[in-house]
């Protein structure tokens, strides 16, 4: 663990660090005997780790307190990555693509008339939806084809003849249900709407299926012209039985297509009809340096890069670092896309790490083959096995773990989508922390596992950029925190990035049956537990 003097010293060199320079901050000091776990593991040190944090949020503070893709803070990223990689000797690949770009600089949702004259609390009464457009529009609101008689099955808005002319110039209230949000959006805006409310659908029992009646977080999916709000569906209800409503809702945003790129860095060595893929999103939300959401999983990711980079495995190793992953998976999904049925088929496996620091952390592994029965089910055959290294592993240190459910929001979602076996680590975002989750890892319940998760706070000065004061000191207390990363969780989680990589680089047999091709050192990718014992 990093002392505080050590903290306060890196800091320090972090902030005379002249950004042009950023590439020389961590020369690779690779060993070809760095083929074993327990050498491995060695050679990735917490310091090296902590000097790509310093790097980025170096970055952001250069680039308007943000890395996110479409933004130059992410284009300075994805140089800094590049250039270490090639610099250590893989063959990288910088694969542009486009996406929808989205940012929100404020908004308001006001109802003029009738009176009484109330503004609506963002967040608590309504949201911004993801790509809306900017504007300020004043208009009265028409219902459009809403059903408020249960089960309300709603198919609101989802065909260009469910609008009627009367919507020219007003603002649609329309429901959710059926089809996507940005569809009976663009539909509204089609039929001369001049803005929108998206309701939710109000279906299902109100207690157990609560997300369908409360206030929603919801997205367009693609850039739209009008502004465009959501509500819950006792709100939209309360609208739609208000004759003469008029509301009117501002938006300063853009909302645009973009390019961005994914980082890719593959081994001069190995068998490449069995490749082992290991990832993580590089971009950060747009108002944050996202120094543990992703800067966590990607410094990790890197540090196990260089320290590897002269090991000639047996299985060509393909490291990854996606962009757009906050706009919904779009580089991961764009590389996997790109692939041909013969390319997908020469992946072995795919390794995930999206935030690997957080300050009131567990040690998430994701659950291959769904033991723990909660949300969703098992990964594609082989993930079960991906989860078995990294559960010895965190034996091994006498560490407890949680099953990470496969939700889909993270960049193995395109992976698992066409049947690659993967797994991954995840130290928890907005969850909040248990009981069950203190007796294990201490901190703070009732806390979010990351308390600055998708806020400007994510950065290496988290009460300086917003964070809460007085949690930040308690998490403090317990732990050694650098930053928005907690020290212990970063250290421990970056091991277990090696012994996973280093493991598989060599033999994939358990996953995918494909063995261990002969000729090898007996020791290279050997798992080892603390006292040198093997584990595979």
């Amino acid at each position: 663990m990093v002392s505080r003097t050590v903290r306060r010293a890196l800091a320090a060199t972090a902030a005379a660090t002249l950004v042009g320079s950023l590439t020389l901050a961590n020369p690779a000091q690779a060993d070809p005997n760095n083929n074993s776990v327990k050498k491995l593991t060695k050679a990735v040190t917490l310091q090296g780790v902590l000097r790509h944090l310093d790097a980025f949020q170096s970055i952001a503070d250069a680039n308007g307190g943000n890395r996110g893709s479409g933004l130059p803070g992410y284009d300075a990223s994805a140089d800094y990555v590049a250039g270490l990689v090639e610099d250590a000797g893989y063959k990288v690949t910088r694969q542009p693509f486009d996406f929808n770009f989205f940012e929100e600089f404020g908004s308001t949702f006001t109802r003029v008339a009738p009176p009484p004259v109330t503004n609506f609390v963002d967040g608590t009464h309504y949201d911004l939806m993801d790509y809306s457009g900017a504007g300020d529009v004043t208009g009265l609101v028409v219902p459009v084809d809403l059903n408020l008689t249960p089960p309300r099955a709603s198919t609101s808005g989802c065909e260009a003849s469910d609008f009627a002319a009367a919507v020219a110039g007003k603002i649609a209230l329309l429901q959710r249900g059926t089809c996507p949000f940005g569809q009976k959006v663009a539909n509204a805006e089609a039929a001369g709407a001049i803005g929108a409310i998206v309701m939710n659908q109000g279906n299902g029992d109100p207690v157990a299926n609560a997300d369908r009646y409360e206030l929603f977080g919801g997205t367009l999916g693609a850039p739209v012209g009008i502004p465009a709000v959501s509500v819950s569906y006792y709100l939209g209800e309360q609208f739609a039985n208000t004759p003469g409503l008029t509301v009117r809702i501002t938006a300063d945003t853009t909302s645009e297509v973009r390019s961005t790129e994914n980082i890719i860095a593959e081994t001069n060595h190995g068998r490449g009809d069995n490749v082992v893929m290991a990832g993580a999103h590089l971009d950060s939300e747009p108002d944050t340096a996202g120094i543990n959401d992703n800067g966590s999983g990607s410094a990790a990711l890197l540090e196990v890069a260089l320290q590897m980079a002269e090991v000639k495995p047996n299985n060509q190793v393909r490291f990854a670092w996606w962009g757009a992953e906050e706009s919904n998976l779009v580089g991961s999904t764009f590389y996997v896309n790109s692939l041909s049925e013969e390319q997908l088929t020469d992946i072995g496996l795919y390794l995930n790490f999206d935030m690997v620091g957080s300050p009131n952390y567990v040690f998430g592994v994701y659950d291959g083959d769904d033991s723990a029965q909660d949300g969703s089910g098992p990964g594609p055959a082989g993930s079960a096995q991906v989860e078995d290294v990294f559960e010895e592993f965190f034996a091994s240190r006498g560490l407890p773990t949680n099953a990470a459910d496969f939700t889909g929001r993270s960049d193995y979602g395109p992976f698992i989508g066409v049947g690659i076996p993967a797994g991954g680590l995840f130290t928890g975002a907005e969850g909040l922390k248990t009981a069950e989750d203190v007796a294990k890892y201490g901190g703070v319940q009732g806390a979010q596992y990351d308390p600055c998760y998708h806020d400007p706070c994510d950065s290496l000065n988290p009460v300086a950029d917003g964070g809460n004061a007085a949690l930040y000191a308690q998490l403090d207390a317990q732990y050694d925190l650098y930053g928005n990363v907690n020290t212990f969780a970063l250290d421990v989680n970056a091991d277990a990035v090696a012994t996973a990589v280093i493991t598989f680089a060599y033999d994939t047999e358990a996953v995918n049956g494909v063995p261990r091709s002969p000729g090898k050192s007996h020791g290279a990718g050997k798992s080892e537990d603390a006292h040198g014992n093997a584990l595979l």
